[in-house]
């Protein structure tokens, strides 16, 4: 009797990226803080162009220039900066470029993140490859 649905039953809402979240509710206030929120931001949209759950082309162009305006703001070091923007622009396009994106900005925070956050960032540039 327990193995039937329940259809007033709300399934629960899997987080792709705990680790990242982790790590950023964790770090201080400041450098390292900012660049995994920046990094969290960047993984959230760059998941909008995997081709088993997209998000309109649209949708993704508006989420990337206000992307582009919130990292502006914070106080990350140019050699993150730079890769993070050019993901959040990357996700106008397709998959493949996200991935390649997304593979550099892996190597420019890895100082920054633990292995966990960095397998999350992985395992989502390896989606966007297949």
């Amino acid at each position: 009797m327990l193995d039937e649905p329940l259809p007033f039953r709300v399934d629960r809402l899997a987080f792709r990226y705990p680790a990242l979240a982790a790590l950023a509710g964790r770090l201080p206030l400041g450098g390292g803080r900012e660049v995994a929120l920046a990094t969290l931001l960047t993984a959230r949209l760059a998941a909008g162009v995997d081709p088993a759950d997209p998000i309109s082309t649209p949708d993704r162009v508006a989420r990337a220039s206000s992307a582009k305006v919130w990292l502006a703001s914070l106080a990350l070091p140019a050699s993150t900066r730079v890769p993070l923007v050019r993901c959040v622009e990357s996700t106008a396009g397709g998959a493949g470029q996200v991935s390649t994106a997304l593979r550099a900005v892996i190597a420019a925070v890895s100082a920054h993140l633990d292995a966990p956050a960095l397998l999350e960032l992985e395992q989502l540039a390896g989606q966007l490859t297949d």
